[in-house]
């Protein structure tokens, strides 16, 4: 997608359009992309919406998840990715960047960058992978002031609370911290890191009718479900965070490996993205049509009186 054309987008904020996409009869599905090539792969694949990964960025950066990204890192990320793609993004930002008014300043900057949705979480920095053990959690009060502060400014962003409190506190008290943040202003929960499959269902079932977001990430906590094994237990967003970024740095790894011990890329020409394909998919044909349309345009005369 040429995003430099104005007509290639939704003229509907990024927000609505992801509320559609809740709205309808199937689970929404969203890959994580780390960067806005894998954007545009999930795309041509067929996803109609986008996952942006705290996880995937900082690994992306060489770092590791314990809250070291800032606002601007997210936003670059989410820039590119919206641009590439034009497809709703749900941007993890962590535990917000701060207390309420700093939470505020996040929502309206990711609205800025074209996101359709935040995703906040009720733990304190430094803030771990939801699938690691010993995080420390924000109490909840304090975590719904920021999903109020979040949903007071808030134009059309969906706003995902995320609840990682099932590991230390219990199903029972991470249901009641749910309840509270949707109270608060949440659109949406995210229930992290549960570690069977009644676990899901007995979540789903106690909070109704509120959406639910469901993390199939791989090498965690949570069994591996299907998309529609999700939707049967009554979720509404399904994520693969990290596993575009893993199966690439796989692949990488493979790569340097092979170029360190042969000194040549030979054997690895047929796992290779050819020439033809990255310029398919980043429409490079596309953009040089826009340029030459535009150099052999004629400016209008400027008469001389």
């Amino acid at each position: 997608m040429n995003y430099l054309v104005e007509e290639n987008y939704d003229a509907k904020p990024a927000g609505e359009r992801l509320r559609q996409l809740l709205e309808g009869p199937g689970i929404v599905r969203m890959p994580g992309a780390h960067n806005g090539l894998a954007a545009l792969q999930a795309k041509a694949a067929g996803f109609e919406a986008i996952y942006l990964s705290g996880a995937a960025m900082t690994a992306s950066m060489g770092l590791p998840d314990l809250g070291i990204l800032t606002l601007n890192d997210v936003l670059f990320f989410t820039r590119q990715i919206v641009r590439a793609s034009g497809l709703p993004v749900l941007v993890d930002a962590d535990t917000g960047f701060g207390e309420v008014l700093n939470v505020m300043h996040t929502v309206r900057s990711l609205e800025e960058a074209g996101a359709a949705a935040i995703q906040i979480e009720d733990q304190v920095l430094p803030k771990k992978c939801g699938h690691l053990n010993d995080k420390k959690l924000a109490s909840p009060q304090d975590m719904a002031a920021k999903v109020a502060a979040a949903r007071k400014a808030r134009r059309s962003l969906v706003i995902v609370a995320r609840t990682d409190a099932a590991a230390d506190e219990g199903l029972e008290k991470a249901i009641d911290r749910a309840r509270l943040y949707v109270q608060a202003g949440a659109d949406a929960i995210f229930p992290e890191a549960l570690t069977t499959g009644e676990m899901f269902r007995e979540f789903a079932s106690a909070m109704g009718t509120t959406a639910l977001l469901a993390n199939m990430t791989e090498f965690g906590k949570s069994p591996n479900m299907t998309a529609e094994t999700l939707q049967d237990l009554g979720y509404r967003m399904v994520i693969w965070p990290v596993s575009s970024l893993r199966v690439a740095n796989f692949s990488q790894g493979l790569l340097y490996a092979e170029l360190a011990k042969a000194g040549t890329a030979a054997a690895m020409i047929d796992r290779m993205q050819t020439r033809a394909e990255l310029y398919d998919l980043i429409d490079l044909k596309g953009y040089e049509t826009l340029d030459a349309n535009i150099v052999a345009s004629r400016l209008p005369l400027i008469l001389r009186s």
